[in-house]
């Protein structure tokens, strides 16, 4: 069977892949289908061929799944944020399970049995504590804002994004018409453009940052958008400017400028209080990561006497929140900014048993290693890009009982598991996590003892 562009061809999707799209098999092809479900029998068209594979989009339905639901989103289809709209949360959960399960046991080549059954989202919508909303003009020059399509900088216009709380759509829909007065405002020739709409959310309290992203040091009229804003919502405590002034896809710039109320807000994880900036780590979705840090905490299993190395800690809330129950902690993070947060989260929290390190985790913890320090317990909450053989190798001189690993990647996460097995620690156990609902994302927190201390 030859397939070929624009080929209308039937289809049984029987798998899902890594990115949320439905995989079926026409001859020696295998098609991957967006917005399909395990099961669904297709007619879909054929979008793009490469040598043994194709991708498609659906035509019609000739029998759906059972795993479908209504889509109550108008856009899903066309953002780069939910791919499993269409199937139920519990469809979803058992494909992210096994989407860790394929990874550990094809690249780790770790026993199956060893994943735990997965942890849902307390919220499936309005869980995202943090919305980054690009802002710019369409083809025809009009104001558009919203989320970019998937891999793609062209802009979904969606102010009322389903995984956002609603005060975020508020705001979203008054700066939207702020902006659309003066588009000028969104036109890549402005030397003073809002980029982004940037705003963060404290569940605890309900306080709202906004921080405007901008290309230079300010734009037209901020003060009426400002004030209107802080009006209409007591919410909101901060009102920032970030000047992002190169043009790459990093979002934020270096410089931050509060033109309302204060630098920070403050949210409670694990029974602490933190302090947020524009530029801080937080976890987005509250309930899904107090259950990843309970879980990294039972695994940690600290005692009194103990030692705790948390690398890339962030703004130091997972080892913060395990600091208590152990003698010392030693954080290490390579964000300046990140280092000085976590020391002030430190300090208002009243730990005083917490050093932060500003270094890159291999540099830190070779340097560690040299002066004689042994951690009984190395947590590691990496990049999506996982960690290298040199920094498990220095970990493993350090001898440690365990160590907990986070990931946002399980394959990154697999093929570092891999290396420590064969140097001597065993994975005990794996737990996956649902941080992002609807979203392909699923975070794992893996158990890891050294073989010598169970002998």
């Amino acid at each position: 069977m030859s397939i070929s562009k624009n080929d209308i061809i039937k289809l049984k999707i029987t798998a899902m892949s890594n990115e949320g799209l439905g995989i079926g098999r026409a001859d020696n092809f295998v098609i991957f289908v967006k917005d399909s479900a395990v099961s669904d029998e297709l007619y879909v068209k054929v979008l793009k061929v490469k040598k043994n594979l194709a991708y498609a989009k659906i035509e019609s339905i000739i029998s759906p799944s059972a795993d479908r639901i209504e889509v109550d989103c108008p856009v899903s289809s066309k953002c780069g944020g939910c791919v499993y709209r269409h199937i139920s949360y519990e469809s979803e959960l058992k494909i992210k399970r096994q989407k860790v399960i394929d990874a550990v046991t094809r690249i780790g080549k770790i026993d199956r049995s060893l994943v735990r059954d997965i942890i849902g989202s307390d919220k499936v919508d309005a869980y995202r504590n943090k919305a980054m909303i690009p802002i710019g003009l369409d083809s025809e020059g009009e104001v558009v804002m919203g989320f970019y399509a998937n891999h793609s900088h062209r802009i979904v216009e969606c102010i009322n994004c389903k995984l956002s709380p609603e005060i975020f759509s508020k705001i979203a829909k008054d700066v939207f018409e702020f902006i659309k007065k003066r588009p000028h405002l969104a036109s890549e020739t402005s030397k003073n453009r809002i980029r982004h709409l940037y705003l963060r959310y404290a569940q605890s309290n309900k306080s709202v940052m906004v921080c405007f992203v901008t290309s230079g040091e300010d734009f037209e009229d901020r003060d009426i958008l400002a004030n209107s804003l802080v009006e209409k919502y007591p919410q909101i405590k901060s009102i920032v400017i970030n000047s992002k002034y190169d043009d790459n896809n990093v979002i934020l710039g270096k410089k931050c400028r509060t033109i309302y109320g204060d630098d920070y807000i403050f949210d409670t994880l694990c029974g602490l209080e933190f302090e947020i900036s524009p530029l801080s780590f937080y976890q987005v979705n509250h309930g899904s990561a107090e259950k990843i840090y309970s879980i990294a905490r039972e695994y940690a299993a600290l005692g009194t006497e103990d030692t705790l190395l948390d690398l890339y800690c962030g703004t130091g809330t997972i080892g913060l929140s395990m600091a208590k129950g152990c003698k010392e902690l030693i954080g290490v993070e390579i964000v300046e900014a990140a280092v000085e947060n976590a020391k002030k989260n430190a300090e208002k929290n009243g730990i005083k048993n917490a050093e932060f390190l500003c270094m890159d985790a291999a540099t830190a913890a070779k340097s560690l290693s040299q002066k004689g320090v042994s951690p009984d317990v190395v947590v590691i909450d990496p990049p999506r890009k996982g960690i290298d053989k040199a920094l498990v190798s220095t970990i493993v001189e350090m001898s440690p009982k365990r160590v907990v690993y986070v990931s946002c990647d399980p394959a990154t996460m697999a093929r570092d598991v891999a290396i420590f097995e064969s140097e001597n620690y065993s994975v005990k156990e794996i737990t996956p996590v649902d941080m992002f609902p609807r979203t392909a994302h699923v975070e794992t927190v893996v158990l890891l003892s050294r073989a010598r201390a169970e002998s």
